[in-house]
């Protein structure tokens, strides 16, 4: 899993506990997933098709710095799925996991299109999974 992003928890983040909002976290994850997909499918017609159980582990509160993982797990025909690590940069405790997230690359109507990819393409060595 490569964490590429991380965030620093702020008050406009937080929920009436005083903790990390849990729909703040998911609209971050979908944003980092969907640049993932992009760059991995060459395209920016791609939307969102599934997420999987999300499994929220542990909190994260004000002023915690959290990064996001992403693997890419599959290509289908028209699809990539993804699976996600989001984990406090500091003490590395996990804070959430999505087994699957699948991104479609859609043409201009909306409609699937084959993306033609099959692997995963590092765009900078550094990237490379080790």
């Amino acid at each position: 899993m490569n964490f590429y992003t991380r965030k620093w928890v702020k008050p406009e983040d937080l929920n009436a506990h005083g903790t990390l909002f849990g729909g703040s976290l998911l609209s971050w994850i979908d944003e980092e997933a969907a640049i993932y997909s992009i760059i991995q499918l060459g395209t920016n017609g791609c939307v969102t098709k599934y997420m999987s159980e999300i499994n929220f582990v542990s909190s994260a509160k004000q002023g915690d710095i959290i990064e996001l993982g992403i693997k890419a797990i599959s290509f289908g025909r028209t699809s990539l799925s993804l699976a996600c690590e989001v984990r406090n940069k500091i003490t590395l405790k996990t804070i959430l996991t999505i087994d699957k997230i699948v991104f479609v690359s859609v043409d201009e109507k909306g409609f699937p299109v084959p993306h033609g990819r099959t692997e995963i393409t590092y765009t900078d060595e550094r990237l490379r999974e080790g």
